[in-house]
């Protein structure tokens, strides 16, 4: 048995604070391959990613904001500034689009839950190599104004979005959860 993918899953923080630089384009395609490794009954591949940086991030900072004017024309100035900066927050987004396919074997809540654990996957892998990651939903990740900005069809769920970049400071620490809080033996 490996103990040092064990260790490293033990020890999985998210990381809010991300500055540049990103992975390389080579580390990069080996991060993606292992989400395309996630759990996927009968093959379908049920998820597609869209990449997110540089000047990219600006417009989806502008679409968050179009969209929260759309809840609330009385935004203030500083509330639509906030939404333009939630993308700046890390120099790459990676954003899990799971695409819902009809079938009689694999219902969407399954292939949505493939897309999760692909996002999840690349971010250990991420961790592994010394990069960090934050995975964040909230509203933005359901308002059908940034699903129409971003290209989501009506039968695609936006599953989140990951921030993806190197550590600013020190990573925290998470306190260690007593297993037997979480899992109990059924059927004894």
């Amino acid at each position: 048995m490996n103990a040092g993918i064990l260790e490293l899953m033990s020890h999985r923080v998210s990381c809010p604070r991300l500055e540049a630089p990103v992975p390389s384009e080579e580390l990069l395609e080996k991060v993606f391959q292992t989400a395309l490794r996630a759990p996927d009954h009968m093959l379908l591949r049920p998820w597609r990613y869209l990449i997110i940086q540089g000047e990219a991030r600006a417009r989806l900072g502008e679409i968050f904001c179009d969209a929260a004017v759309s809840d609330s024309e009385d935004l203030s100035d500083i509330q639509r500034e906030k939404y333009r900066a939630m993308p700046l927050r890390a120099p790459m987004l990676i954003v899990g689009i799971a695409e819902n396919k009809k079938h009689k074997k694999v219902p969407v809540e399954e292939q949505v839950i493939s897309c999760g654990v692909g996002m999840a996957y690349m971010l250990l892998a991420l961790q592994a190599e010394g990069y960090g990651g934050m995975w964040r939903t909230g509203p933005m990740a359901k308002h059908e104004f940034v699903k129409q900005g971003l290209g989501i069809q009506k039968h695609e769920s936006l599953v989140g979005f990951l921030y993806l970049g190197t550590p600013k400071g020190e990573m925290k620490t998470v306190p260690k959860l007593s297993v037997a809080d979480y899992f109990k033996e059924w059927g004894v």
